[in-house]
C-alpha cells in the first residue's frame, strides 16, 4: 500500500502542486468489484484546498488516472455503518450518496480519522459523522510523538514552512563559498558550529562593554522621577487654586440661568395676559348694542349684528390649558354667556313681533287683490327681514333651541297667512273661469241647463263628453240627413252638451289664459320664498339631480327641526335641503290641494281643458325642474301634473267609450258620423294647443287610442246600417278621416292616414261594382254563359253553334237593350247613388266618374267577346262608348 501511496503521489498529485494525506482501497457495494482508490488531499499553495479525489487503474495500461474529485467543504455525512462490529462499508454523502465498500476495516477507519483531522484542521465545518466509534475519534487527536502514519503526515504539515526568496538566496550564497558542502556534508556542519561559536562570543562580550551606559541610563532615569515628583506637587497646589475659582464661577452660572428663567417667565404670562386680553375683552359699545341696541332701525341692526359677532369671537376664542382655571377668564365667560342668552331672547321676541306684525299687514292688503288675479307680494317683507339673516345666523351657531323656535313661529305664522291668500286667490280664479260673479251669480257664460249648473257648483268631480256629448245623450243619438243633424246638433247643446260647431272658443282661450295666470303667480311666489327661507335661515340648497327622491311630507311640529340639526356640529347639505323642504310644506300646504280643485271644475266646465292644463303645467314642471329638481315647487307641480295627466286619459277613455255607445237610426241616412267629425275637432284643437310642448309623446299616444277607436267604430256602425250601405258609410268616413289626417299632417298617424286611404279607395270601388251592379243584366247573363263554355273547353270561334248561343240569340238579346232603355237605367242608378250619399263628403261626382268607367269597362269586355266568338258576324251593340259618355254627362248635368 505504501508503494501505491508513492507511486500516486508522484505521478498523479505532485503535478497537480497536491499531497496525499491518505488513501483507502474500495469498490462500489452492490456491483462487480472493480477496486478503485480514494484519496485525502490538501494543496500545497495558500489557501489549503482539501479534496477526496477517486483514482482508478486504467484499462490500456498499469498506470493510474484520476478520475473524479470532490472537495471536502461539499461533504455533509460520514455513515461507518456500524460503530461497535467491524464492517468495511462507508457512504460519503457529497451531492448524492456513494456506497463505498473497503478492502478493510482498518483501511476505512484509517481514512475517516483522516478526514475528521483535515475537517477540524481547514475547514470547521460541521459533517455529520454518524456510526464512528468515539474511541477512534478521540485517537485521532494529536498528543506528542504518538500518532499513527496519518497523524505523521499532519504534523509534518503542521511545521512545514516554505522558505521565502531572501532565505532561499542566503543559503545559495552560503552554499557557493563552500564548495564542499553538497559533497561533504560533516565538514559543511563543523564550519557552521564553529562560525556559531565565534558570534555567541562576539555577542557576550557586546552586552559586557554595555553595562556601563546601562548605569548611566539608570541614573537618568532617577533624575527623571524626581522631577516628575516636583511637577506633580506644583499641579496640586494649581488644582486647590482653581477649585475655588471653579465654585464661584457656577454660582455665577446658576444665578445668570435663574435671572434668565426668570424673564422668560414674565414674557410668556405677558404673552398670555395680553391674549386674553386683546381676544376675551368685549368693547362697551358692543355691549351696550347687546343689551340696549334697535332691533328696528338698520343702523341699530348693524350695530347689534357687529357686537353679535364680537361676542361670539370673544366665546369662541381657542384658550390654552389652563386658562379655563383663572377665576378672571371664568367670570369673563360667564359675563358673555349672561350677554349672549340676553341677546338670543331680546332677538327672538323682536322677530316674533315682526312676524306676527307681517300678518296683519298682508291681510290689510287682501281686499285690494280679491278682484284681480294677482297674488300679494311679500318682497318688502322678505327685504325688511333679511337685514336680520345674520343675527340668525348667529342665532343658529349660538342658541339652537331659540332658531328652532323661531323657525316654528314662521311657518305657523306664514302658513295661516298664505293659506288665506292662496285660497282668495283661486276663488277669485274659479269665478273668473265660471263668469260668476262673487256674491254667487249663476254660471251664464256656458250654454247649459240650470240642472247642469247646480250639479256644478255642488261638487267638482267628474268630467262632461266633450267630444260626443253625454253618455245618456249619445244612447239616444241617431244619425240623420245633413239638415236633420245640424238640427239634432242644437238640440244637443241645449241638453248642455257643446258640439264642434257651437264650441266657444272664447271660453276655452279664457280658461287657458286664467290657468296660465294662475300658474305665473304661483311659481315665482313659492320660489321667492324658497330663496327667502334659504337666505334668511341661513340653510344651504344643494341642487339635486333629477329623479331624487324627495323625503315624505311630515308633520312640522317642531320635530323635523330637532331631528335635523346635529349638535356639536353644522347640519350637512342634505338635511338643509331636507328641511327647506319641509318648511315649504308646512308654508304652502293648501296649494297643491287648491290646483286640484282648480283642475278638476276646469275638466267639469270642459273636459277639452285637459289639453290646456296639460301643456301648461308640462311646461311649469320643465321649468322648475331645470331650477331644482327637488325643490318644493317642483315636486308639487309634478304632483298636480300627475293628476292632469289623469284627467287627461280619462277624457281619452270616456270619448273611446261614448264611440262604442253610439247608437244609429234605421229610417234616415248615416253620412258622417259625429265622432269623426269630432275627432277632426279634437285634432285641429289638440294641435294648435300642443304647438312646441313639453309632453307631445302624451298626445302621440292619445291619438292612436282615438283613432282605433273610430276606426273600430266606423266599422262597427257601417255593420248595423240597414239605410245606408255598409261600402257608402265606410266609404264617406274613411274619406273624412283621409282628408283630416292630410291636412293636419300629424306625424305620428301617417300610418293611419295610409290605411284610411286605403280603405277608403276599397270601399269606393267595392260600392261603384255593386251599386252598377249589371245594368245590362240579360247581356250580361248572355256572355257569362259563353265565357262558361269557353272554359270548358270549347273553342272561341265555335261558340256561335251552340243552340243558345247562337247569333240570333246573340241578336236578340242586344234588341233589349236600345241607347234609349240605357240612359234611362243610369238616371235610375243616379238618383240611388244621389240618395246614399251624404252632401257634406261631396263624394256623389266622384262615385259617378267612377261608375262611367266601370261601364265602359263592361262595354268594352262585351265587345271583345262579340270580336273572338262571332268574328265576321256585324253584330254590334245599339249604342257606341260616345253614347255612354254622353248618357252619363247628361245625366250629371240634369241634376
Amino acid at each position: 500500500m505504501t508503494a501505491i501511496k508513492h507511486a500516486l503521489q508522484r505521478d498523479i498529485f505532485t503535478p497537480n502542486d497536491e499531497r496525499l494525506l491518505s488513501i483507502v482501497n474500495v469498490c462500489k457495494a452492490g456491483k462487480k468489484k472493480r477496486n478503485c482508490f480514494l484519496c485525502a488531499t490538501v494543496t500545497t499553495e495558500r489557501p489549503v484546498q482539501v479534496n477526496v479525489v477517486k483514482v482508478k487503474k486504467s484499462d490500456k495500461g498499469d498506470f493510474y488516472k484520476r478520475q473524479t474529485a470532490w472537495a471536502l467543504r461539499d461533504l455533509a455525512v460520514v455513515d461507518a455503518k456500524d460503530a461497535i462490529k467491524e464492517n468495511p462499508e462507508f457512504d460519503l454523502h457529497f451531492d448524492k450518496v456513494y456506497k463505498w465498500v473497503a478492502s478493510s476495516s482498518a483501511e476505512k477507519n484509517t481514512f475517516i480519522s483522516c478526514i475528521w483531522k483535515l475537517n477540524q484542521r481547514y475547514l470547521k465545518k460541521k459533517i455529520d459523522f454518524m456510526n464512528v466509534s468515539a474511541q477512534l475519534l478521540e485517537e485521532s487527536v494529536p498528543s506528542g510523538e504518538n500518532q499513527n502514519v496519518a497523524g505523521g503526515d499532519e504534523e509534518v504539515v503542521d511545521e512545514y514552512q516554505e522558505l521565502n526568496a531572501r532565505e532561499e538566496q542566503d543559503i545559495e550564497i552560503m552554499m557557493e563559498g563552500c564548495e564542499y558542502a553538497i559533497s561533504n556534508a560533516e565538514a559543511f556542519a563543523d564550519k557552521l558550529s564553529r562560525e556559531l561559536q565565534v558570534l555567541d562570543g562576539a555577542n557576550i562580550q557586546s552586552i559586557m562593554a554595555s553595562e556601563k551606559q546601562v548605569n548611566i541610563l539608570m541614573k537618568l532615569l532617577d533624575e527623571a522621577l524626581k522631577e516628575v515628583d516636583q511637577i506633580e506637587v506644583k499641579l496640586s497646589s494649581y488644582e486647590e487654586m482653581l477649585q475655588s475659582v471653579k465654585e464661584q464661577m457656577d454660582q455665577i452660572s446658576e444665578s445668570n440661568h435663574l435671572i434668565h428663567l426668570s424673564n422668560t417667565n414674565n414674557l410668556k404670562l405677558l404673552s398670555e395676559i395680553e391674549f386674553l386680553v386683546n381676544h376675551m375683552d368685549l368693547a362697551k359699545g358692543h355691549i351696550k348694542a347687546l343689551q340696549e341696541g334697535d332691533l328696528s332701525s338698520s343702523r341699530g341692526i348693524e350695530a347689534c349684528t357687529n357686537a353679535a359677532d364680537a361676542l361670539l369671537q370673544c366665546m369662541n376664542v381657542a384658550l390654552q390649558p389652563g386658562h379655563d382655571m383663572l377665576h378672571a377668564v371664568q367670570q369673563q365667560q360667564q359675563r358673555f354667556s349672561d350677554l349672549r342668552e340676553q341677546f338670543a331672547r331680546r332677538l327672538a321676541s323682536h322677530l316674533n313681533n315682526v312676524f306676527v306684525q307681517q300678518g296683519y299687514d298682508q291681510s290689510s292688503t287682501l281686499a285690494q287683490h280679491s278682484v284681480e288675479l294677482t297674488l300679494p307680494n311679500h318682497h318688502p317683507f322678505h327685504r325688511d327681514l333679511l337685514r336680520y339673516a345674520k343675527l340668525m345666523e348667529w342665532l343658529k351657531n349660538t342658541d339652537y333651541g331659540k332658531y328652532e323656535g323661531l323657525t316654528r313661529n314662521y311657518m305657523d305664522y306664514l302658513s295661516r297667512l298664505y293659506e288665506r291668500e292662496i285660497k282668495e286667490f283661486f276663488e277669485v280664479a274659479k269665478i273668473k273661469m265660471t263668469g260668476a260673479s262673487k256674491e254667487g251669480k249663476k254660471f251664464a257664460t256656458l250654454p247649459r241647463k240650470e240642472s247642469a249648473v247646480k250639479q256644478e257648483t255642488e261638487s267638482l268631480h267628474g268630467s262632461s263628453g266633450k267630444l260626443t256629448g253625454s253618455t245618456s245623450s249619445l244612447n239616444k243619438l241617431s244619425v240623420q240627413s245633413s239638415g236633420s243633424r245640424r238640427s239634432q246638433s242644437s238640440s244637443l247643446l241645449d241638453m248642455g252638451n257643446m258640439s264642434t260647431s257651437d264650441l266657444d272658443v272664447a271660453d276655452r282661450t279664457k280658461f287657458d289664459k286664467i290657468f296660465e295666470q294662475v300658474l305665473s303667480e304661483l311659481e315665482p311666489l313659492c320660489l321667492s320664498e324658497q330663496d327667502f327661507i334659504s337666505k334668511f335661515f341661513k340653510l344651504q340648497q344643494h341642487l339635486s339631480l333629477p329623479g331624487t327622491a324627495v323625503g315624505d311630507a311630515e308633520e312640522m311640529d317642531g320635530g323635523v327641526l330637532s331631528r335635523s340639526h346635529n349638535p356639536g356640529g353644522p347640519q350637512s347639505i342634505s338635511s338643509e335641503n331636507h328641511m327647506i323642504r319641509q318648511m315649504m310644506i308646512k308654508i304652502f300646504r293648501c296649494v297643491e290641494p287648491e290646483l286640484n280643485n282648480l283642475i278638476a271644475l276646469g275638466d267639469k266646465i270642459d273636459s277639452f281643458h285637459s289639453l290646456y292644463m296639460l301643456v301648461k303645467m308640462s311646461h311649469h314642471v320643465w321649468t322648475a325642474q331645470n331650477v331644482d329638481p327637488t325643490s318644493f315647487l317642483s315636486t308639487t307641480l309634478g304632483n298636480v301634473l300627475v293628476t292632469v295627466k289623469r284627467n287627461f286619459d280619462k277624457c281619452i277613455s270616456n270619448q273611446i267609450k261614448l264611440m262604442e255607445d253610439v247608437k244609429i237610426s234605421k229610417k234616415s241616412k248615416v253620412g258622417i258620423l259625429p265622432f269623426v267629425a269630432e275627432f277632426e275637432e279634437f285634432a285641429a284643437l289638440a294641435e294648435s294647443i300642443f304647438k312646441n310642448a313639453e309632453r307631445r309623446g302624451d298626445l302621440d299616444k292619445a291619438y292612436l287610442k282615438l283613432i282605433r277607436g273610430v276606426f273600430t267604430n266606423v266599422e262597427k256602425v257601417a255593420n248595423e246600417s240597414q239605410k245606408t250601405p255598409r261600402d257608402v258609410v265606410m266609404m264617406e268616413n274613411f274619406h273624412h278621416i283621409f282628408a283630416t289626417l292630410s291636412r293636419l299632417k300629424i306625424s305620428c298617424l301617417e300610418a293611419e292616414k295610409k290605411e284610411a286611404k286605403q280603405k277608403y279607395t276599397d270601399h269606393l270601388q267595392c260600392y261603384v261594382i255593386y251599386s252598377l251592379g249589371q245594368p245590362l243584366e240579360k247581356l250580361n247573363h248572355f256572355f257569362e254563359g259563353v265565357e262558361a263554355r269557353v272554359a270548358q273547353g270549347v273553342r272561341e270561334e265555335e261558340v256561335s253553334y251552340q243552340l243558345a248561343f247562337n247569333k240570333q240569340e246573340l241578336r236578340k238579346v242586344i234588341k233589349e237593350y236600345p241607347g234609349k232603355e240605357v240612359k234611362k237605367g243610369l238616371d235610375n242608378l243616379y238618383k240611388k247613388v244621389d240618395k246614399h250619399l251624404c252632401e257634406e263628403e261631396n263624394l256623389l261626382q266622384v262615385v259617378w266618374h267612377l261608375m262611367q268607367d266601370e261601364f265602359i269597362r263592361q262595354y268594352k269586355h262585351f265587345e271583345g267577346l262579340i270580336a273572338r266568338c262571332y268574328p265576321g258576324s256585324g253584330i254590334t251593340m245599339e249604342f257606341t262608348i260616345q253614347d255612354i259618355l254622353d248618357y252619363f254627362s247628361s245625366i250629371a248635368q240634369s241634376h
